[in-house]
């Protein structure tokens, strides 16, 4: 008993190798895709994805955007916006105390009238920030009247499908990299900096990463060259994941008219972080992004947008503990998707059934996708493509796999029943035959008063008995496909030439005694000539041995008061033609019956013709006839 559980275990740990050699090799492919980005895009689809679908968070109470749009310009009546109107609007939100006023707007070179307007406001107010570009290949300066601390540049970064999921805080001032005093920083950092000092807190190095930045306790995790999905990114600089804010209305908008009307209520500003930028559809600061429900240009916002997400996410990671975007360790991704390669070849080593492995498997792929997009709620972006590829192409592989298994194991259940079932014959036919005979001879001889022609006797029908065993024996070994089992029990071997089979089949189907009306047949010829092996396959004999007994069952079950049946097989020039006829009462009934239907379509498989009517004066002609191949 535990030589042959062994036995079992080490047949299924055989199966268990030969099935995951398959998924093992397209799980290295995964990974080696991976760590040379060939994945890259469907993770950041992916990213964006689950960034939409989270569930919405209430509107952004501490940054606000004035946003020139369409109408604005059209009120104004001309464009580029003059400096008149952007030193009024910052007057107008300046009564209300913004904590900071970020300027997205280039001011680089006077936009009369009212210049000196603007130059006038820009030294009366010190929360105003304005930008700058600083990254090739062009560079705009900053407004000239405003201090560096009061400039951030305006530069964003795109991804290699050219949507921006990056934001660029900080980087060493291209003009002159050494001089750390000259370090740059972006127009949402100068204005999340200024929230924060007002909230007496102040920007810090970074603790566990020395190379950030942090508020208190707050680290800004730091975007690397292969951070989540990311293979290869420059690195460069300090940049940051966007974690974009989600619902309909992340931030409040008030247009320009909205500003010079003072139509807005004034807690709305005050205390607030404000950004002023174009939102007009006409203008061409708007960046790609699929991460956001709310755009008026399909898979686009605005770039004030852009900098008023980057800036609130910091705000609200230390004020409110809003979680920004991180990720795991390279280490840990990677057992993670090798980890979602194997659950598959696990569970098909615990089932080894198509239905349960198909089922675990669509189970933990909802389950997946569900945490994926829990766990993006609380900041963590895992690695959901690569282990969805290799959990779902491994688990239909494998269910695959256990469906040949599961028809392997039946076939062979089947074969081994019917092995069993002719061993277990083959001793009883032995037993009963030759044994007995061989014991009769033995006690006889031993009498030695047995004649020696009754000896004789005795021996040649043992001989029978036993070349008959292994006639039997020899057609139990044969494939399904190189035998026939007729209805009479006989087991014809196809590899024999048709004559012959159409005598077997003549023969056994006549001796069979559920048919009534073959018992009353006084009359019966038969002859079949040969035919060329050439020109018939093993499919083609075995259709027409089942045409032959198909016909010859029709008389014994519908020919009552028959007396003479023919079954004539003869070549016709490039013909063979297949007739079998009775003078029973003919066709009673026009009814097409089951067996009439498989006669035809014998006929068609061979590409021959099929007649079946009566005859006179009496009796039936079934009948087919093909063309030999040459």
């Amino acid at each position: 008993m535990v030589w042959v559980n062994w036995r079992r275990i080490k047949n299924e740990i055989k199966i268990l190798l030969l099935a995951s050699l398959p998924g093992t090799t397209f799980l290295i492919v995964i990974v080696i895709a991976r760590l040379y980005g060939f994945l890259q895009d469907f993770e950041l689809t992916a990213l964006d994805t689950f960034l939409r679908w989270r569930p919405g968070e209430v509107t952004d109470d501490k940054v606000v955007i004035v946003g020139i749009n369409e109408e604005d310009i059209r009120n104004v009546g001309k464009y580029p916006i003059p400096d008149r109107e952007i030193a009024a609007v910052i007057e107008k939100i300046q009564k209300y105390k913004p904590v900071a006023i970020g300027l997205d707007i280039f001011r680089n070179f006077p936009v009369e009238p009212g210049h000196q307007e603007l130059i006038k406001v820009f030294q009366k107010y010190p929360n105003i920030i304005g930008i700058e570009k600083i990254l090739p290949p062009d560079l705009i300066s900053p407004p000239p009247q405003l201090p560096p601390k009061q400039i951030g540049f305006s530069d964003i970064i795109a991804d290699k499908d050219n949507k921006y999921r990056r934001y660029l805080l900080w980087t060493p001032s291209p003009k002159n990299p050494h001089n750390t005093e000259e370090d740059k920083l972006s127009l949402g950092l100068q204005l999340a900096q200024a929230y924060l000092s007002h909230e007496n807190i102040n920007m810090q190095t970074g603790i566990v990463d020395k190379n950030t930045i942090r508020f208190k306790t707050t680290e800004l995790p730091r975007f690397l060259s292969n951070t989540g999905g990311y293979i290869n990114e420059n690195s460069s600089g300090l940049k940051i994941l966007i974690n974009f804010r989600s619902g309909k209305k992340p931030f409040h908008i008030l247009s320009l008219n909205d500003i010079k009307a003072e139509n807005i209520n004034p807690n709305l500003l005050q205390n607030k972080v404000v950004i002023i930028g174009i939102t007009a559809i006409s203008s061409t600061d708007f960046v790609n992004t699929s991460a956001t429900i709310e755009q008026k240009i399909r898979g686009q916002i605005s770039g004030v947008e852009f900098h008023a997400h980057a800036c609130s996410q910091i705000i609200n990671a230390v004020i409110n503990g809003r979680p920004l975007l991180k990720v795991w360790s390279e280490e840990w991704e990677y057992i993670w998707i090798i980890a979602c390669g194997f659950y598959p070849i696990i569970i098909f080593s615990l089932t080894q059934s198509l239905w349960k492995n198909l089922l675990a498997v669509v189970v933990v792929a909802f389950a997946l996708f569900g945490l994926a997009l829990v766990l993006i709620g609380y900041g963590w972006w895992i690695p959901i493509a690569p282990g969805l590829l290799t959990l779902i192409i491994n688990g239909l592989g494998l269910s695959g796999f256990a469906f040949a298994l599961y028809q392997h194991n039946q076939l062979f259940n089947i074969k081994m029943n019917e092995r069993q079932h002719t061993i277990e014959h083959a001793f009883t036919v032995i037993h009963n035959g030759p044994l007995q005979t061989l014991a009769n001879v033995l006690r006889q001889m031993q009498a030695q008063d047995w004649p020696y022609q009754e000896l004789k006797l005795q021996l040649e029908k043992l001989n029978y008995e036993i070349r008959e065993i292994g006639e039997y024996l020899k057609l139990e070994a044969l494939s399904q496909e190189e035998s026939l089992r007729l209805g009479s029990g006989l087991k014809l071997d196809l590899k024999c030439p048709i004559h012959e089979l159409f005598y077997a089949v003549y023969t056994s189907t006549l001796e069979r005694q559920d048919l009534e009306y073959l018992k009353n047949i006084k009359v019966k010829i038969r002859t079949f000539e040969p035919v060329d092996d050439k020109c018939l396959s093993v499919n083609n004999k075995q259709e027409l041995c089942l045409f032959l007994e198909e016909a010859l069952c029709n008389v014994g079950k519908h020919a009552k008061g028959v007396k003479r049946i023919e079954a004539i097989g003869k070549k016709y020039e490039d013909f063979y033609i297949l007739k079998i006829q009775d003078n029973g009462p003919g066709l009673i009934s026009s009814f097409e019956s089951k067996g009439t239907k498989q006669l035809k379509n014998i006929a068609k498989n061979l590409g021959g013709d099929f007649r079946r009517e009566s005859i006179a004066p009496k009796g039936t002609v079934c009948e087919i006839s093909w063309r030999l191949r040459k």
